[in-house]
């Protein structure tokens, strides 16, 4: 009998697809997306070195003070908005976005949009 797959792991499947033409340099890092059902991440990674060079997510108290809520479109925005100029600080101006196997709709597009108007170009 054939079951049917969930969304998680339809979702990871998705994004281990991607990952395999999407990485991160130093030159152009990798902008990496994660939504829960309470809270969005978003990670600026160089995957040469492994490491992460600039992170923003809902949980944090200057991005939570702004927010009504943290799950919806409006949220993701400011996400969006935060991480860019983080990025500009640090003088990352070019980046590869990674959805993490999201569809590019609603929160995941509101994030990208932007981050694209803040600043960041991808």
């Amino acid at each position: 009998m054939v079951s049917k797959k969930n969304r998680t792991e339809i979702r990871v499947k998705k994004h281990r697809r991607l990952r395999h033409t999407l990485s991160g340099t130093a030159a152009k890092p990798r902008l990496a997306v994660f939504r829960s059902n309470n809270h969005m991440y978003a990670q600026i990674i160089d995957d040469t070195v492994g490491k992460t060079l600039v992170s923003a997510c809902t949980l944090q108290k200057e991005v939570k003070a702004e927010l009504e809520k943290t799950n919806n479109v409006d949220a993701a925005a400011y996400l969006g908005k935060v991480i860019a100029e983080r990025a500009l600080e640090k003088g990352i101006k070019t980046v590869v976005f990674d959805r993490g196997g999201f569809i590019y709709q609603g929160k995941i597009q509101a994030l990208a949009e932007a981050a694209r108007e803040a600043g960041l170009e991808f």
